[in-house]
């Protein structure tokens, strides 16, 4: 089965992206292996601004499946990509029991937030950046759901930067 990580980086205070969506306070890592980490994935999975976004920035998603959740964009303008509109708990549970590499939950708090309402993310992984925003995109916006999770595995890195690993408890029926 595979799983659905939340791997994003964070800021101390819990942001995942500036009060203009920036993400230009993310520095880069020379120790921290971005290319091994993007092979474990098979799939990203974003909400649509997140995507819209990236896409802004010129990323090429290197042969990687790429799902949007939205109900604003569709498909036909978006070739190359698939976009759930309706259905997205069924589409993920879907994707979960196929074979394959690994789904990144690529960005979207909102998105966290509703997947992990229906217990479909597995690992919580953030990568903690020594900066405080003061505001902008939370890592987990309210309401949310009330998890457990259990510490799998750390490292810190020397520019400051510390990548935390860990599992999701399942809610209890």
């Amino acid at each position: 089965m595979r799983r659905v990580r939340y791997q994003v980086a964070c800021s101390l205070d819990a942001f995942i992206a500036g009060p203009e969506d920036d993400f230009d306070w993310i520095p880069p890592e020379p120790e921290f292996d971005f290319e091994a980490l993007y092979e474990q994935f098979e799939t990203l999975l974003m909400g649509r601004r997140t995507y819209e976004i990236v896409r802004a920035e010129g990323e090429s998603f290197r042969g990687k499946e790429v799902i949007v959740a939205s109900r604003s964009i569709k498909a036909i303008d978006h070739p190359g990509i698939e976009v759930v509109s309706e259905g997205l708990e069924a589409r993920i549970r879907q994707l979960r029991s196929e074979s394959g590499r690994d789904i990144w939950l690529y960005g979207g708090g909102r998105l966290f937030s509703q997947l992990l309402q229906w217990d479909l993310v597995d690992t919580v992984e953030p990568a903690i950046i020594p900066i405080l925003l003061g505001g902008g995109v939370p890592f987990l916006p309210s309401p949310a759901a009330r998890r457990r999770l259990k510490l799998v595995r750390s490292r810190s890195y020397p520019g400051g930067m510390i990548l935390l690993e860990y599992a999701v408890q399942k809610k209890r029926s």
